[in-house]
């Protein structure tokens, strides 16, 4: 490599490296002014003192299971971003051609829906998303995170939460969901207005086999399990 080429080469590192400083600083400013105008706490608390809010120590084994296979495999042991989570998520979205897996943390959709309007839209966003995703994980216990998370999901049909869900789909408490209604509720909030379950029962049964599947491949059932599962009528109940 020529000396002209190195030079060339180390100019674009540093100009890379001063653009990326330069989104964080944007990001950390975005950061400090979101949580000025709504602290952490008090967003949490918006979802927590709901009448209908299930603490995690409620809420099936299975469906956290399912959940955490699909979405953030290493959430419970993994503090921050997940470079590796984002990778396999493109690796399976390309290889199904489908959006069967999301590249974020647990942590990071969060913090998304609390104060981003559910999505990021360019890197000065995302810098903030991982800003408040750190925040959230200095001050709460990764159960409670998860419980936070699985009540503010959607889950189509007009069911905000796991627990709206378990009781407007199946009338039941979401800790009393079998493997097989836990995993097809779990795949819902990939995509709620096509997993709905009033409209969406086909497309959500097969998102139910790509949740046990990854269950299956990550141990936490076994085929066994799997089978079982998949023969189960998880047809909604009617009203």
């Amino acid at each position: 490599m020529t000396k002209k080429l190195l030079t060339a080469v180390s100019v674009l590192l540093l100009m890379v490296m001063a653009c990326l400083c330069f989104l964080g600083y944007q990001g950390y400013v975005r950061y400090r002014r979101e949580i000025a105008d709504l602290p952490i706490k008090e967003a949490v608390k918006a979802y927590t003192d709901k009448e209908d809010y299930v603490p995690f120590d409620q809420i099936d084994e299975d469906f956290v299971n399912a959940v955490n296979a699909v979405e953030d495999k290493r959430f419970f042991t993994r503090k921050g971003y997940d470079l590796i989570a984002l990778i396999r998520a493109v690796y399976h979205n390309v290889r199904y051609k489908d959006l069967v897996e999301g590249g974020s943390t647990i942590s990071e959709q969060i913090a998304k829906n609390l104060y981003l309007e559910g999505y990021v839209d360019g890197l000065e966003e995302k810098a903030a998303e991982i800003f408040l995703m750190f925040d959230l994980e200095r001050n709460y216990s990764k159960e409670e995170l998860f419980a936070l998370y699985a009540n503010m999901n959607y889950y189509g049909d007009g069911y905000w939460g796991i627990g709206q869900a378990a009781k407007g789909y199946y009338g039941m408490d979401c800790n009393d969901l079998s493997l097989a209604k836990a995993a097809i509720l779990a795949g819902i909030p990939n995509a709620p207005a096509i997993y709905q379950l009033s409209d969406g029962y086909d497309l959500a049964k097969e998102r139910q086999v790509w949740v046990l599947q990854t269950m299956l491949n990550n141990d936490f059932i076994s085929e066994q399990e799997m089978d079982d599962a998949l023969i189960e009528d998880v047809k909604p109940i009617q009203k």
